[in-house]
């Protein structure tokens, strides 16, 4: 099972995984730590990653950057309109208000989805950590900003689920640098709760979160953030700064040309990281455009002061985030700044004016969400055995239900009147669940949605669930249970819907049975309608009744009892009407608004399947067309060097013209060829090449192969005719042919020798090493069974004869075996033995000192 985790962020992304030692960020095929988020469209396949990145500067247009802004958001929502303006490639609007990227792959305009896109980066990613695991990665944690909608939650589960992947869990990424944080703190209280402030300025955003620490547990204490702060903000004050100062001293728009503005912006990124750590910075480019070199310098002070609208709204989430909290400044004890924007000193400035204390820089800004993330992959997989730590995560948002009223309602709750209840508040715990009740005949539905929009700008309705058809027994409405869930990625749906019928049975039911059976369980929830920390999870009556108090749907958290307890007056058992709960799974159908359907997820699936395979069949071509090019290279050299002496004048001057014209058709014609023909190129060359790198290998080899057979001659043949004692057992006809052997070896070997030095170098070779090597082979398979025969076993010598005459005492003498058989079968018949006469050690065993009759004789 993999343990990985994924920070995907705006410009670059990290991977980290789990080893037994501890988390690891992943490199990637250039050695790098970071990966750039980029997809990059070419004529013949894709570019992603790190080969998206340097395709940018020459295919700008089709170089699709900065996914995360476009996932999940409604093509015209304003936030997205002003990132669009700085992006080269183009965006319009699609189905349902979505947005389309399009770019010219494989020769033709395509469109894709934000969501096929973020897929592409996130297979980038796993074969990235596939290739230093050597392992399928399919389970992992993926890091999401805390302001992600449902829908935007979704897109990414869909793109993980294109890549091949399976999240355990999206964790939102102040989370992870909490857990990233906390995990590893040996020194956290157990009682008094440490409060940590997390700063999160990233490339496009800015998250606050403040998590309480107490031994093995965080829980976040409250979330806030600024969708539209961060590193990227700062770049574009410098990109316009300079943007206008060269179109008036150079006369210059780089808004009329999208790889000028790349360039530009490239450099002004290097620029803000200069005037981090220096007062002041120079900005050159050459040939920017037009063919003009560009110069210009800034101050730090300068920077400042164009920054100041920017700068002025870092306060806002930090004010937001105490205030949800419940905490003052004074609560603060440590503030944590992670995140690639937040080197810029000004907002260092304000952070410690805000808290009142320096920010602390203790965690890798960049690394410590994939850790964190990699840390809960590790803590949910069986894999890995982690020290107990529990994350109580909060939701940031407030979800509601709505419903319509039935006709038989009230006139001020009636059927175009909704009604609706908050179900997961602010600050709910991820995961949980609750029950809903409702009283319906027939099929109802209802709207799960935001309580309030302003802050996340999005349309407030997130998805419908019809639930139905069902019938019931009776015309009466009945109860209807709705579970709705809130689960591991922040994800809101209604989960399952229960019919509860009462129907009347005879029970038999004794007097002393009626106290237990006193309260009938019609009203019971579900055994699976309790939350999985029930204590924050009550049901919720949602009842379209008649008057005011039973609309809001509450009564005190617990459902209604319908029934009243029955009363039993007799002493013997008596029939007894009893209200039995049928309980019947009703089918519930989601529709959730802006999302892909499961048909096109599997198209998706597919499409990614086969540009991956266009993908990797011109990585295998270019391998091929690199390998034709390297034996040009490298043969050319050898012939008039390593292989100078086995090959003649004629055939070198034949083959270098061969490998010249394959080398000019490399760059000619078969610029662009497919895999086939390069290696049928190939192999055209190796059939000229093959035998002269032959006969250079045998002549390397030979020598060393002929020592080999002439040492096994001489030691077999040593042997045979040696005196040594350990010989003496085998026959003198055996060693014979064992010298006949060696003979016949020796005579093969000089024979082939001496015509192998009558012939050139250049001359294909009579003397082949893997003939001699067989020769050896055989003259050892024959003679080492015979020299190494084992000698055979001594005879055994005959034992003496016990004594036939009988001894004095009248009775005949045993050998020894049999007294002793006898001394153990019965010791006490044996008045001169001992206590341990019958205690007869074993045969292997030294013999023990016992007393023994006279007339038994001892061996």
């Amino acid at each position: 099972m993999s343990v990985v985790g994924f920070d995907f962020g705006n410009e670059s992304c990290i991977v980290a995984v789990a080893r037994q030692r501890g988390i690891d960020v992943v490199l990637n095929d250039e050695s790098k730590r970071e990966t750039p988020a980029v997809v990059c469209f070419g004529d013949k396949q894709r570019f992603i990653g790190t080969a998206g990145a340097a395709s940018t500067m020459m295919n700008p247009k089709n170089s699709i950057s900065q996914i995360k802004r476009l996932v999940g958001r409604q093509f015209s929502d304003p936030e997205l309109q002003r990132d669009l303006k700085s992006l080269p490639f183009s965006v319009t609007e699609g189905p349902g208000g979505y947005p389309l990227i399009h770019a010219r792959y494989l020769g033709e305009v395509r469109t894709f989805t934000p969501t096929q896109v973020l897929g592409m980066v996130l297979s980038d990613l796993k074969g990235i950590a596939q290739k230093n695991l050597n392992a399928a990665v399919v389970d992992c944690c993926i890091g999401i900003p805390v302001y992600f909608t449902d829908l935007q939650r979704r897109a990414v589960l869909d793109a993980a689920t294109i890549a091949g992947l399976h999240p355990l869990r999206l964790i939102h990424e102040t989370t992870a640098t909490a857990l990233a944080y906390g995990i590893y703190k040996t020194d956290l209280p157990e009682n008094d709760q440490l409060n940590v402030a997390f700063v999160d300025i990233g490339h496009a955003s800015m998250q606050v979160c403040i998590a309480g620490f107490k031994k093995g547990q965080l829980k976040v204490l409250a979330h806030s953030f600024d969708r539209s702060l961060g590193g990227r903000d700062f770049d574009e004050v410098l990109f316009q700064h300079f943007a206008a100062k060269f179109k008036v001293e150079y006369k210059i728009d780089v808004f009329q040309n999208a790889r000028a503005c790349l360039r530009l912006r490239a450099a002004v990124e290097k620029l803000k990281k200069m005037l981090s750590a220096n007062p002041e910075a120079p900005l050159n480019i050459e040939c920017l455009m037009e063919e003009k070199d560009v110069r210009g310098f800034i101050k730090r002070e300068e920077f400042e002061q164009l920054s100041i609208p920017i700068l002025e709204r870092v306060k806002r989430p930090l004010e937001k985030a105490l205030a949800e909290a419940g905490l003052t400044v004074e609560n603060i004890h440590v503030v944590e700044v992670v995140g690639s924007g937040s080197r810029v000193p000004a907002v260092n400035k304000i952070l410690t004016e805000f808290f009142k204390k320096e920010p602390r820089r203790t965690m890798n800004a960049s690394e410590c969400v994939a850790k964190g993330c990699a840390l809960q992959c590790a803590i949910l997989s069986p894999t890995f055995k982690v020290r107990e730590f529990q994350v109580n995560e909060s939701f940031p948002f407030s979800i509601s239900l709505s419903w319509k009223g039935t006709g038989s309602d009230s006139q001020e709750s009636g059927p175009d009147n909704p009604q609706s209840t908050l179900v997961f508040p602010k600050g709910n715990p991820i995961s949980s669940t609750k029950a809903l009740t409702f009283y319906r005949s027939g099929t109802f539905s209802v709207d799960v949605q935001y309580a309030d929009v302003i802050e996340l700008q999005t349309p407030a309705k997130i998805s419908t669930y019809t639930i139905g058809p069902f019938q019931t027994t009776k015309s009466e409405k009945t109860k209807v249970k709705v579970k709705v869930r809130l689960n591991l990625h922040g994800i809101v749906s209604v989960e399952s819907a229960t019919l509860l019928e009462g129907e009347d049975v005879e029970v038999p039911v004794s007097r002393e049975q009626a106290g237990e059976n006193a309260k009938m369980d019609t009203d019971e929830p579900p055994a699976d309608a309790a939350a999985p920390s029930s204590s924050n999870d009550p049901d919720v009556n949602m009842q379209d009744a008649k008057d005011t108090a039973d609309t809001s749907g509450v009564e005190n958290g617990v459902p209604e009892t319908g029934d009243k307890p029955v009363q039993m007056d007799t002493d013997t058992k008596i029939e007894t009407p009893k209200k039995k709960v049928k309980k019947t799974n009703i089918p519930v159908a989601e529709l959730v608004y802006g999302a892909m359907a499961p048909v096109d997820v599997q198209k998706a699936v597919e499409k990614e399947f086969e540009m991956a395979l266009q993908d990797r069949v011109m990585e295998e071509t270019k391998d091929k067309k690199n390998a034709v090019e390297a034996y040009v290279y490298d043969m050319r050299n050898k012939l008039h060097d390593k292989y100078q002496e086995f090959v003649t004048a004629s055939e070198r001057e034949e083959f270098t013209v061969k490998l010249q014209q394959v080398e000019d058709w490399l760059y000619e014609e078969g610029e662009d060829e497919s895999k086939g023909v390069y290696v049928a190129k190939l192999e055209e060359l190796k059939k000229q090449g093959n035998p002269i790198e032959e006969r250079c290998k045998e002549y390397l080899e030979r020598g060393t192969v002929i020592d080999q057979l002439i040492y096994c001659i001489k030691s077999y043949r040593e042997a045979a005719m040696s005196n040594d004692p350990k010989f003496n057992h085998i026959d003198v006809s055996e060693k014979q042919k064992v010298l006949n052997e060696c003979a016949g070896a020796e005579a093969w070997l000089r024979e082939k020798q001496q015509q192998q030095d009558s012939l050139p170098k250049y001359a294909n070779p009579v003397l082949l090493s893997a003939e001699v090597r067989k020769k050896a082979e055989a003259v050892d398979r024959f003679c080492k069974p015979i020299m190494t025969k084992p000698r055979p076993a001594p005879k055994p010598a005959t034992p003496e004869a016990p004594p036939t005459t009988p001894p004095p005492g009248g009775e005949q003498q045993q050998p020894q075996g049999d007294a002793n058989a006898s001394a153990n079968a019965n010791p006490s018949s044996n008045e001169n033995a001992g206590d341990n006469a019958s205690q007869v050690p074993p045969a292997s065993a030294e013999p023990m000192e016992t007393e023994k009759p006279e007339n038994t004789t001892s061996a």
